[in-house]
């Protein structure tokens, strides 16, 4: 049979359910006080709730099916328009959630069919872009583990973003910042979800993290001894569960908005390529910027 070039087969993509991870921590927001926001997930970002933001860029992402916000107060989207239609047209579905991020992902996992993957991120993930996603997804499909993770060389971020403070995780070789993107892909993975649950207040302090899978372990930690593919193997063998770490060529997949510098920095960030993107005046007055920045 002859072919023509073009027409080869192309393998579908398997279709994941997108979890937005949109509720509050215990106690005041004080970034969303000082920002004029009702919530953390809505803070304004160069015009667009940042929440707003992360739907958009799921939409456009060929892998995702179905879009699920856990929110502990699904009542303020509807005070946006662009999200209170995404909710009356079944674009995205509301799940109320007020326990811990690692709980909220358990919780849909066990609500789920068993063969469908989950893609986990979060409201605060403003830079993200399809782009990024379909890297992070397709390098965990041409993979044989349980559960994924996006992370960001340290060397990276810092070539972009020198004044930017984030937390790194030090391996032999490299250290690396997490990016807020997790592919549970197999019924094995809330394996991961759960182990999750026990180190959930341990995210910030690395050498915590590190102890919750034994005294060795540790040490090789401490003593920078591990590198990032070792650290992986002996993670899928505490968690039982094969784990993957993917690292991202996108110094912008590592920076979330915990802090006040955080969203300062991501407001600079969209504000500069919306103007690098906006059509050239053809008099005095500017031309229109796309309410998003690709």
């Amino acid at each position: 049979m002859e072919t023509h070039p073009g027409s080869e087969k192309v393998e579908p993509k398997r279709c994941y359910t997108a979890l937005i991870l949109a509720g509050r921590r215990a106690g005041a927001d004080r970034l969303a006080e000082a920002a004029g926001a009702p919530h953390r997930a809505l803070l304004d970002v160069d015009g667009v709730p940042m929440l707003e933001r992360v739907v958009h860029t799921l939409k456009h992402v060929a892998y995702i099916g179905r879009i699920v916000v856990s929110t502990d107060a699904p009542e303020l989207l509807h005070r946006f328009p662009e999200l209170a239609r995404d909710v009356a047209d079944g674009s995205i579905v509301i799940m109320r959630g007020e326990q811990s991020a690692s709980r909220r992902v358990l919780q849909v996992l066990n609500e789920m069919p068993a063969d469908t993957p989950l893609l986990v991120t979060t409201a605060d993930h403003a830079l993200l872009t399809p782009e990024m996603v379909e890297y992070f997804l397709t390098e965990a499909e041409q993979g044989a583990s349980d559960l994924a993770f996006g992370l960001v060389a340290a060397s990276r971020i810092r070539a972009r973003f020198p004044e930017s403070k984030r937390t790194y995780i030090p391996f032999r070789g490299e250290s690396y910042s997490g990016a807020n993107l997790f592919a549970f892909r197999t019924s094995n993975a809330w394996r991961g979800a759960e182990f999750w649950t026990r180190v959930e207040e341990s995210r910030k302090k690395p050498w915590r993290l590190a102890r919750a899978f034994g005294p060795l372990a540790l040490l090789l930690f401490m003593l920078r001894l591990l590198d990032l593919e070792s650290a992986m193997r002996r993670a899928s063998r505490t968690i039982g569960a094969r784990i993957q770490a993917v690292p991202l060529p996108f110094a912008e997949a590592a920076v979330d908005v915990d802090r006040l510098g955080d969203l300062i920095l991501v407001r600079e960030i969209l504000s500069n390529k919306a103007s690098h993107h906006a059509p050239q005046p053809a008099g005095p007055r500017l031309g229109h910027v796309a309410r998003y920045a690709s």
